[in-house]
């Protein structure tokens, strides 16, 4: 049976510049022969984009559960319609967001149960997780200023809470060493792409995917 080809995804809180270098990534690979696509977690199908509306309008109100159900719903339809096939074909996936998005928004700095969360992730997934989750991490305060655009209704809570959100990230990856890396992204934008890649790399070489020397 075929290996699929990785699954990579990129998250942390917003302002980090996961979109720049999900996109610099896929630039990447393409530039050295490997097929890869980018998308975006919620969202990436008809019926995601109107789940991604739902949840980022200001104007929605919804519990906890409500809301990481909703992501779930979306991220099933993402698995089903687009990350598995193109993993089937050969295709590396980079995903901005993933299930650890739920278990830290939710569940570390929210109300529910991290490991609940998980679970329901692996059911909405049919078990599939990424290969390598890399956060992009950087002070609140530095992330808000860069985020250079109106907050939608996630990024509208307050500063304590993504304190929350940056710790239970940290947390996540230093409960998992095999596959989280923390990155600092308050380096450059060349600087956090190189080290994006040194991880990225003993990944693809390991399914037998060929990386250049010079990249």
């Amino acid at each position: 049976m075929k290996t699929p080809a990785p699954f990579i995804s990129l998250d942390g809180i917003d302002g980090t510049g996961k979109s720049t270098q999900c996109r610099l990534l896929i630039d990447w690979l393409s530039s050295i022969g490997i097929p890869a696509i980018r998308c975006a977690d919620p969202g990436g199908t008809p019926v995601g984009d109107q789940l991604r509306a739902i949840l980022l309008n200001t104007e929605s109100r919804m519990g906890d559960r409500a809301e990481t159900l909703l992501f779930m719903a979306s991220r099933a339809e993402l698995v089903h319609q687009v990350i598995r096939p193109a993993l089937e074909a050969g295709t590396v996936v980079i995903s901005d967001r993933f299930v650890s998005a739920n278990v830290v928004y939710q569940g570390h700095a929210g109300d529910l149960d991290p490991e609940e969360i998980r679970m329901v992730g692996l059911f909405s997934t049919g078990q599939l997780m990424p290969d390598l989750t890399m956060i992009l991490d950087m002070p609140i305060g530095e992330a808000a200023k860069r985020r250079g655009r109106t907050a939608d209704r996630l990024e509208s809570r307050g500063e304590a809470y993504f304190e929350r959100v940056r710790a239970g990230f940290r947390t996540e990856a230093a409960n998992r060493p095999d596959t989280f890396r923390i990155i600092d992204a308050s380096a450059s934008v060349d600087a956090i792409q190189t080290e994006l890649r040194r991880h990225v790399a003993p990944l693809l070489r390991s399914r037998g995917l060929t990386i250049p020397t010079e990249s």
